[in-house]
């Protein structure tokens, strides 16, 4: 018999190669312990987006069982990730004058300059999913994390808005909700995986965290404790099927199977003249295929995908901020060789994902695909917290109601 727990948080991603839900409980402390992981192959979602709803249902509602069943309790409510190559970040400033008559910031002009940096003209098919508020400005004074008690006349403040196409954002959340769950907020996948691995300090000092995963490339640079850059790629594992399928001269499953099997992110000149025996299946001939052929497909795939990333960033003057230097997670942080390669684009130190400040299921702590879902618990737990403040949950179900509005 399943227990319905009012202390616990599900974080849903809805992947391209697989769904995931990941079960967490509040602890006395406030802190999540992962009691549960639901998995399930994922076959209705293409470059992070739901293109098959009657298929993709079918997966997530597969996964929420396993996960209701190794966690014992009934899902009634999820955090759920999104993703997509709509999805854009970007920052903006905010302008308040301080009008009182002796000047001093209090909590109201706080809310209002960060009102005024939400006041943004985008188009009419975009919504806002985040807006995250970075460091404030009074007088000119800049690198304020928290201005009340000052005082000065003007102040700004820099946020970091995550946006995407209300229209694609909402096939997720319908996809959802029509298993009869409920939607508590929608989570960007680069912001639940990085608050997943990242340490405070880390993010002091400085750090990229790059999620590949089966269709998607997220990605979300810190640096003096805020987010400075988040950004979305329509590529991941499967484009690197893809192009060995072509590039071999096999069939796309055969093609998967190869980069598991034999697959690096390093063209080493040891692998020179070495061959793969394919044996003959049925309708399929054996074959020979040439191991750095294959290996120089998955390396370039890789690079090019690191290298407009890093092109991306450097752009933004980013790069000499990463003083913790890389860290991937993913489907794709499993394929050899590719910490190295991750070092090699950026000249920075990596490594690949582990999660910080997290308790539980320790097999699924270990593995770098599950940063997502276990990020979006851990932003759970965080908004947990602020349900004992007035109006969390009405505000919750208002933001959602939004998206369906619009």
């Amino acid at each position: 018999m399943f227990s319905a727990q009012s202390n616990v948080i599900v974080g849903l991603e809805i992947g391209t190669s697989k769904v995931c839900a990941v079960v967490g409980e509040i602890g006395a402390g406030g802190a999540p312990n992962i009691i549960g992981v639901g998995q399930a192959r994922s076959r209705g979602v293409r470059k992070g987006e739901i293109s098959e709803p009657e298929l993709a249902e079918e997966d997530i509602r597969n996964a929420i069982v396993e996960a209701e069943q190794m966690a014992n309790v009934e899902i009634r409510n999820v955090y759920l990730g999104v993703t997509g190559n709509h999805v854009r970040g970007f920052n903006n400033r905010g302008v308040h004058p301080v009008v009182s008559a002796d000047r001093e910031i209090t909590d109201e002009d706080v809310q209002d300059v960060i009102k005024n940096a939400k006041a943004i003209n985008l188009p009419p098919e975009s919504g806002i999913i985040h807006t995250i508020r970075q460091l404030f400005y009074v007088d000119g004074h800049h690198g304020i994390p928290n201005p009340v008690g000052m005082f000065g006349a003007r102040m700004e403040v820099d946020v970091h808005v995550v946006q995407g196409n209300v229209n694609r954002l909402k096939n997720s959340i319908r996809a959802v909700k029509s298993l009869h769950l409920e939607v508590d907020e929608i989570i960007f996948n680069g912001l639940a995986s990085s608050l997943a691995m990242l340490t405070n300090e880390q993010k002091e000092l400085g750090a990229l965290v790059i999620d590949m995963g089966g269709g998607t490339t997220e990605y979300c640079v810190y640096a003096d404790g805020v987010i400075k850059h988040t950004g979305v790629l329509a590529v991941g594992g499967d484009h690197i099927s893809n192009d060995l399928a072509y590039g071999l001269k096999v069939p796309l499953g055969r093609a998967e199977q190869l980069k598991f099997d034999h697959g690096s992110a390093l063209v080493e000149e040891s692998i020179r003249g070495r061959q793969i025996e394919l044996p003959g299946e049925v309708g399929l001939p054996a074959k020979t295929i040439n191991l750095e052929h294959l290996r120089r497909i998955i390396s370039l795939r890789l690079a090019e995908t690191f290298l407009l990333i890093e092109q991306e960033i450097a752009e933004r003057g980013l790069l000499d901020y990463l003083r913790a230097g890389v860290f991937l997670c993913g489907g794709c942080a499993r394929v050899p060789g590719i910490q190295r390669l991750l070092e090699n684009t950026f000249m920075l130190t990596a490594q690949l994902g582990k999660m910080s400040a997290i308790s539980g299921l320790s097999p699924a702590l270990d593995q770098p695909e599950f940063a997502t879902g276990i990020g979006l618990v851990k932003i759970g737990s965080l908004q947990h917290k602020r349900k004992t403040t007035g109006g969390f949950a009405e505000n919750i179900k208002k933001s959602i109601a939004e998206f369906f509005r619009r």
